[in-house]
């Protein structure tokens, strides 16, 4: 869990620190050009595309949110009974798991679009209605997360605390509605992942209500300490109920607790793949479809919260800006860092290296003659036109079927003499397969054995 937070932090400080960075050198690129001549066919790399459409994307949604009142928003929920806000905050976590799962599809096929080889000019004008639709989108969720960091800001400023311990208590229905069902391997990493991504939007959105608080009441640090107890009840009792959750469906489905270290390394292993020099992804996009997390929205919302709460006067002020971003950099930088070292370390230890050198397939297998070809003399405009959002490729003969047989239905369906072969078996399979078949699982994969 903890790894996996920080590889969520990593993806979501590279909006606003990496990414302007690369936003400039692409339009220096552009503008350059000129200059130095058309040497090739294409204007830009695939990569400064993405960047050049994440970043206007950013600015566009940033003035689009202006015209969203935080203020009336607050007081309209504020107007709302404690059972009626309950039941929206409930709505609210649903959506927003709506929205991330079509959300990277949307991105995806932008992503793609533009950056595939055309044929013919017209083409290209493809490209506009998926920008709309990405736009659109961006604004939409963060809009969704407005209104949700405003009924938790609604929750702290309560009287009573009533709707806050009415909140916290939704974490421990959470038990209920998972403890009790079936769970495999593949089924524990997709929770899992769900978990992380859950966590840490908890956390920016608790950091915006404590800026919209220290707002309202003049950045007085007194009442900070007033926030403090009321933040911490909130972490222990997520971090509480994702123990005992975890503890118990680990129990009931005779999962081995060394099944996490898996896990790890599994998002160890995406994070090095995305590190190569030929990666077929992007690091963020990667954390998004591996755990559902989207860092566009969260961090147009943040960049809307603060640059409403923080006014920036005189060449004092600046000066701070300048050093702040300086020291977000630092923080990416060292935090990239120490996740790369650690990731190289768990698929050491994991032994999943030479699934790094595996190349894939360029081509698709009805062509055999081209597939050939492009294996012996890749040329340069391929290796360009490859979309940075598509994930990896694993040779066939390497991946083994997901559809694995628990211990239940085996004990159920087969004589006891041979109960003890096949139980050997199946555990060595297992065993074999456990790490190959989570490198094939995302968050859009139909798992082997559906939760009953």
């Amino acid at each position: 869990m903890v790894f996996g937070i920080f590889l969520c932090l990593d993806a979501f400080l590279y909006v606003f620190t990496l990414l302007p960075l690369r936003v400039f050198l692409a339009l220096f690129r552009l503008f350059t050009l000129p200059c130095y001549g058309l040497r090739d066919r294409r204007l830009l790399q695939p990569a400064q595309v993405c960047d050049i459409l994440k970043g206007v994307i950013l600015v566009i949604c940033y003035f689009m949110m202006h015209y969203v009142d935080y203020s009336m928003m607050y007081h309209l929920i504020r107007g709302q009974s404690v059972i009626k806000l309950y039941i929206i905050y409930n709505m609210l976590e649903v959506a927003d798991r709506l929205f991330s799962s079509f959300g990277q599809d949307i991105l995806d096929a932008l992503y793609w679009t533009a950056t595939e080889p055309k044929e013919r000019k017209r083409a290209h004008i493809g490209v506009i209605p998926h920008f709309f639709m990405a736009v659109l989108y961006v604004f939409l969720h963060a809009i969704l997360i407005m209104v949700q960091a405003t009924t938790l800001n609604v929750a702290f400023n309560s009287h009573n605390k009533s709707l806050l311990t009415i909140m916290m208590s939704n974490n421990f229905v959470e038990i209920k509605g998972s403890v009790f069902k079936k769970f495999e391997k593949n089924n524990l990493f997709q929770m899992s992942n769900s978990d992380i991504k859950e966590r840490f939007t908890n956390y920016v959105l608790l950091l915006i209500v404590c800026l919209r608080n220290m707002e309202q009441f003049s950045w007085n640090p007194d009442h900070l300490w007033v926030l403090f107890p009321d933040v911490c009840m909130v972490v222990t009792s997520e971090i509480a109920v994702d123990i005992v959750k975890h503890a118990f469906i680990t129990k009931f489905n005779d999962i081995t607790a060394d099944v996490y270290s898996e896990y790890r390394a599994s998002l160890a292993f995406d994070l090095v793949s995305s590190r190569q020099k030929n990666a077929y992804t992007d690091y963020s996009d990667s954390v998004a479809r591996r755990m559902g997390f989207i860092p566009l929205p969260l961090a147009v919302l943040l960049i809307r919260v603060v640059t409403s709460s923080i006014k920036v006067q005189g060449i004092l002020s600046y000066a701070c800006v300048i050093l702040f971003y300086f020291g977000l950099i630092s923080l990416k930088v060292l935090n990239s860092i120490v996740l790369l070292g650690k990731s190289c370390q768990y698929v050491k230890e994991a032994k999943m290296e030479e699934k790094l050198f595996n190349p894939p397939p360029t081509s698709a297998p009805s062509k055999p003659s081209s597939k050939s070809q492009n294996k012996c003399k890749p040329s340069q405009e391929e290796n360009l036109s490859a979309s940075v959002t598509s994930q990896p490729l694993h040779q066939k003969e390497n991946v083994i079927p997901l559809l694995v047989t628990s211990n239940s239905d085996q004990f159920l369906t087969t004589p006891d003499g041979d109960e003890k072969d096949i139980t050997q078996e199946n555990s060595e399979l297992k065993h074999r397969s456990s790490k190959k078949d989570l490198l094939e699982i995302d968050r859009f994969t139909i798992c082997g054995n559906r939760i009953d």
